[in-house]
């Protein structure tokens, strides 16, 4: 079971070297503390550490049989195992002991407790005899982390675990010179059999760090000349993103990166980038992925960068290993070949296997048994293919794909690996709700302050999830989503609990209503304000975007308030900073300078005199109305009406937005004289190119940033209308994806109100078949434009004007599509 050179370094902790010989004798003597009958079963509950290696060999040598528990367990989950396999003991460490005795408590059985802290390494001898009476005999239960139901505790053989060993030896992978950290918990088969059955097997060094912080293994990996590094693909994700995030910062370096992915050669790449090699200690061979898919763009990168990593697959059932990539010859995005000893069909697109490696059935579970067991054959509920050359591919999993209502079935982590590539998601997972694509996001929040992002929700509408449903078939299409505060619920080798998803959402807004409120003066004062607001209960740690649903108008009415009532002026990133109730209420306490609960006035705000540069010329939009003139009139045919609706006073013109041209549209049927006072606006990621700018410069558009101060942004809108000019403002805040009109934003009736300026509804109807979003040449068709009666704003509300003049752009599109 060991190598015969005892002197040999078998594991390394807090820089003492322990050799196979002295491995022997810990086993030994913690033999002589577990006073059990063959077949009696031992759980570990432990971090990992050499007494968790001491420990799991000290159970086989009493013929015991070892089930390993996640440490960082709860005591319902312990408990759950412990009535389930009713250990006879239980081996915890003093961080685990208080949760084992909790467990115990509520426990229907009532194991002995043996703590590493309490054994002695200086006591009796217990004999060694390792090998086992028979190989058919149960040697481990693992309870599988799962990803759709409870734990089961899969029984594996003594031969399920050594055929797996063999098979990995005969690849050559890992042998008698291999260093390894244990960075994975134990208790799951992939870490158990690939950082300690297997180095210790064949004669290798494995390695235990007291914390898995990133210096503190990058310090290891230098220090002690690690060989090979195995892992699941977030930490591999989390490697790659810090080094691609320092190439990507230097030209240089991006360039070699993008010159090696295109020479596609381990020996190129290592030459190119040995600094990075050395970052990894300089002598690491392998990196080994498992667990979960690998995304092949960073498995490529790795590649370009001259690292091999190698991608198996298994299942605990299998104990664990199926396939691997043969180091010699990988194929990036397969899971490599099945071993020689396994047999493999696929009935259905299921993956099935037979081999000695199969597992003897779940503990106490027959008939749970007998549904993924059959006649020999493991049924995986993994769903792929073999290619000509026998590289299989996973392509998702039977019991996680959606059926739609419609009959399309989908992969949701074909739709969480795209979404991931785009920035700002940290986490996303997707499941059905209510026969539509639900995504639960987590996004990385620390970026976006970075990036002085104000409004998430908007953004992650907008710039994500909108682009998203652009590139993609209609029935993959998220129809809605929820942005979390935490990590989503995964297993411990990195796997999304799918049906924990929805039960998040709960779990978060639950624990919001359960905290405790603070007792001071300044958050009463807050709280009473957004409970005004948002016309419900307010909690300390609810965000006020994503838990309050306060939107940017909302948000300069905040900061205003603030301003006025506690003399604090809080910019869009301090408002960022301070995103949650408490956390706000904490930082006015400390900076306020008074406390005069004043009313919100955007008459007073908007009527503030501001100094910015106003375009001046209409060239470029006069222009662009005659070089379109002949298509609005022969291919387009473009119609209006209602153009004596426009006063000849400041005017503010509301069209729904079907469209990238609806400001052209408006533009063609406005008179010269007309257009030369009328101003619309752009928003400024829409304008970048210095061509994008001069156009904007000459066609009376402001460019302007909402994001970063909507504040700003209304009070130059006001300035413009309050001397004498018109403005076309789109109230939907953005293009319709389906040609129906969104929900007005009241921004334009708040200004409407406060200066007294007429609102005219545009109806557009025509240019969202015409100019769909992707295309890139118009349909040819009707367009009509209906100028509607003007809105006065004396006697109304912002509520009132906003809700007059999307009724009645609706119901003039309605009858405009019915005349077509």
């Amino acid at each position: 079971m060991f190598t015969k050179d005892f002197q040999k370094t078998a594991l390394i902790h807090n820089d003492k070297e322990i050799s196979y010989e002295e491995l022997l004798q810990n086993i030994s003597r913690f033999s002589s503390v577990l006073n059990i009958s063959p077949g009696e079963r031992v759980a570990i509950f432990s971090e990992n550490r050499p007494g968790w290696v001491y420990a799991f060999y000290a159970v086989w040598n009493r013929k015991g049989i070892n089930v390993p528990i996640d440490f960082m367990s709860t005591s319902e989950e312990v408990a759950y195992i412990i009535n389930d396999c009713k250990p006879s003991i239980v081996i915890c460490s003093d961080g685990t002991r208080a949760v084992l005795e909790k467990a115990i408590e509520v426990s229907a059985e009532k194991p002995v407790i043996i703590s590493f802290d309490e054994v002695s390494y200086e006591g009796s001898i217990y004999p060694l005899k390792l090998e086992a009476d028979n190989d058919n005999d149960v040697a481990l239960i693992i309870y599988t982390s799962g990803t759709t139901a409870n734990p089961k505790g899969v029984m594996l053989s003594y031969r399920n675990l050594y055929s797996n060993v063999e098979c990995i030896t005969g690849l050559n992978i890992i042998g008698y010179n291999d260093r390894l950290i244990a960075l994975l918990p134990l208790h799951h088969a992939f870490p158990l059999q690939g950082t300690m059955l297997m180095p210790l097997y064949d004669g290798g060094t494995v390695i235990f760090l007291n914390q898995l912080s990133s210096d503190e293994i990058l310090k290891t990996l230098q220090k002690y000349k690690v060989t090979f590094i195995l892992g699941v693909p977030r930490l591999f994700n989390l490697f790659h993103a810090a080094v691609t995030g320092k190439i990507n910062s230097n030209f240089a370096a991006r360039m070699l990166l993008k010159l090696s992915r295109g020479v596609n050669s381990y020996s190129f790449g290592k030459l190119l980038f040995k600094k990075v090699q050395t970052t990894f200690g300089g002598h690491i061979n392998y990196f080994i992925s498992g667990g979960a898919k690998l995304d092949p763009v960073v498995a490529r990168d790795y590649k370009a960068m001259g690292f091999k990593i190698l991608e198996g697959y298994g299942m605990t059932e299998m104990a664990p290993l199926i396939s691997f990539n043969p180091p010699q010859k990988v194929k990036i995005g397969s899971v490599g070949k099945k071993f020689e000893d396994i047999s493999l069909k696929i009935i259905d697109d299921e993956i099935l296997i037979t081999g000695p490696n199969v597992m003897k059935g779940y503990y106490n579970k027959p008939s749970e048994t007998d549904e993924i067991l059959i006649d020999g054959w493991i049924h995986t509920g993994d769903l792929g293919y073999v290619d000509k050359e026998g590289y299989i591919f996973i392509t998702g999993r039977k019991k996680e794909i959606i059926v739609l209502p419609n009959g399309k079935n989908l992969n949701p982590e074909e739709i969480e690996n795209k979404l991931l590539n785009y920035p700002y998601i940290k986490e996303v997972g997707v499941f059905q709700k209510e026969g539509q694509l639900f995504a639960v996001i987590y996004p990385d929040f620390t970026l976006m302050q970075r990036d002085n992002v104000v409004n998430i929700q908007e953004t992650i509408k907008w710039n994500i999830i909108d682009k998203y449903n652009l590139s993609t078939a209609p029935y993959k299409k998220i129809f809605n989503f929820a942005i979390v505060h935490s990590e989503l619920p995964r297993t411990r080798l990195g796997k999304i609990k799918r049906y924990s998803l929805a039960q998040l959402l709960q779990k978060e807004k639950k624990a919001l209503t359960k905290a405790e409120v603070p007792d001071y003066q300044e958050y009463r004062l807050l709280e009473e304000y957004l409970k005004g607001v948002v016309k419900k209960e307010v909690f300390p740690d609810e965000h006020v975007e994503l838990d309050l649903g306060l939107d940017s108008l909302d948000k300069v009415e905040l900061q205003v308030h603030l301003e006025k009532t506690f003399g604090i002026s809080m910019s869009n990133e301090d408002l960022s900073a301070h995103s949650t109730v408490r956390k706000l209420a904490a930082y006015i306490k400390e900076k306020r300078t008074k406390i005069e609960n004043e009313v919100m006035q955007w008459g007073k705000l908007l009527k503030e005199d501001i100094d910015f540069e106003v375009p001046h010329s209409t060239f470029m939009l006069k222009f662009l109305k005659l070089i379109f003139k002949p298509m609005f009139k022969f291919y387009i045919r473009l119609e209006g009406e209602g153009l004596d609706n426009i006063p000849p006073t400041p005017v503010i013109i509301a069209p729904n937005h079907q469209s990238f041209i609806d400001g052209l549209l408006i533009a063609n049927f406005l008179k010269n004289k007309t257009l030369n006072r009328t101003y619309f606006f752009a928003k400024e990621k829409n304008i970048k190119s210095s061509a994008a700018r001069f156009f904007a410069r000459n066609s009376n558009i402001l460019v302007l940033n909402i994001n970063r101060d909507l504040k700003l942004t209304l009070q130059k809108i006001a300035a413009i209308l309050k001397k004498g000019n018109n403005m076309v403002i789109f109230p939907e805040g953005a293009r319709s994806r389906d040609g129906h009109v969104m929900n007005f934003k009241k921004s334009f009736a708040i200004i409407s109100k406060e200066l007294d300026i007429p609102v005219v509804p545009v109806v557009i109807e025509g240019a969202y078949e015409k100019f769909s979003i992707g295309s890139k040449f118009p349909k040819p068709g009707k367009i009509k434009l209906k100028f509607l009666k003007p809105i006065y704003p004396a006697g109304m509300d912002y509520d009132t004007i906003t809700s007059l003049a999307q009724e009645e752009i609706m119901k003039q599109s309605l009858e405009l599509k019915t005349s077509h």
